[in-house]
């Protein structure tokens, strides 16, 4: 029996939220004998407008729900009193799988359906979403979460590697890895890694503090405490601090560590030396002191990434 599957869009949605796991369920439907059946719906049916301009035909939401439902996300979503059919027929819909890409989790919160459960969304409207749905359990840094029968994903191609763990939730890793390499995405990525690289980033372009953290770069075998960065850009220790996290967004502690936890992840990835070596060379005591920081801000550790990269 075909496995039946329907995309729900809405005026401004993110194309790829759409388009990308349509594209995967076809092409893991090439090596089924009963492929997926997918459907584009909508409150309405016709043609809708995603945010680029470009159009899908959508059927009208049924009566009855497909076996697995997917939520497209976008901007537009900032006015979900506008979208109250959807969000009504959600919160009476009964799918065997309920799944969201982007800010498609929004629907889901709003209909109730992420009341209690661990949820994500894309990493820019993590602080809204949990203002507005503190009764759902935010994991803001994972590309997609499962619980029970509901699954989210982060931002827009997130929802790829969504759409793969369905389909091997469905048909198995293999049927999975080669619709992966059909899409030349090489593999999934596992749900618990971060959506965003480790590169610290400064607000506001370069930023003040923009040469001191290439000079930390350089300088990650040696100890960068907070007096001596401190020195190292001409402030006192209290008011580097202070400064620092303003434009940032990290403690310098923190931004130590993702400086290191970059340049590990690099060289994990580039096959550079031992666990160890990469450990010592990037600034961290040992091993196993890498490996918790990978793990708190990665959600993996570092033998993951390494696989990953081999494959």
């Amino acid at each position: 029996m075909a496995r039946t599957v329907g995309i729900i869009i809405h005026p401004g949605f993110q194309i790829l939220d759409a388009t990308g796991p349509a594209a995967a369920l076809e092409i893991a439907s090439r090596d089924l004998d009963e492929g997926y059946e997918l459907s584009i719906l909508a409150p309405e049916e016709g043609e809708i407008a995603s945010s680029s301009g470009l159009t899908l035909r959508a059927g009208k939401l049924p009566a009855v729900a497909p076996d697995t439902v997917i939520v497209s996300g976008g901007e537009i979503v900032r006015n979900m009193a506008a979208f109250a059919a959807i969000v009504a027929w959600l919160a009476a819909a009964r799918p065997r799988r309920l799944a969201s890409v982007c800010s498609g989790a929004f629907f889901l919160a709003e209909a109730g359906r992420l009341n209690g459960r661990q949820a994500t969304t894309h990493w820019d409207s993590t602080e809204r979403f949990r203002r507005l749905y503190s009764q759902v359990r935010l994991s803001p840094d994972r590309i997609f979460t499962r619980d029970g029968e509901v699954w989210t994903s982060a931002g827009i191609s997130a929802g790829i590697d969504l759409t793969l763990a369905l389909i091997e939730d469905d048909c198995g890793p293999e049927i999975a890895h080669r619709t992966a390499q059909q899409l030349v995405v090489h593999k999934r990525r596992p749900g618990g890694q971060s959506q965003y690289s480790p590169r610290l980033e400064v607000r506001g372009g370069e930023g003040r503090f923009g040469p001191l953290i290439e000079w930390m770069r350089a300088h990650l075998g040696e100890s960068l405490s907070v007096e001596r960065l401190a020195e190292q850009a001409a402030m006192s220790p209290r008011n580097f601090s202070r400064r620092f996290l303003a434009e940032t967004g990290a403690t310098p502690a923190k931004a130590v560590e993702r400086l290191r936890l970059e340049a590990a992840q690099e060289a994990i990835e580039c096959g550079f030396g031992s666990f160890e070596q990469i450990a010592i060379g990037s600034g961290f005591s040992d091993a196993a002191q890498m490996r918790r920081a990978f793990l708190r801000t990665l959600g993996q550790p570092p033998q993951s990434l390494r696989r990953t990269a081999r494959q």
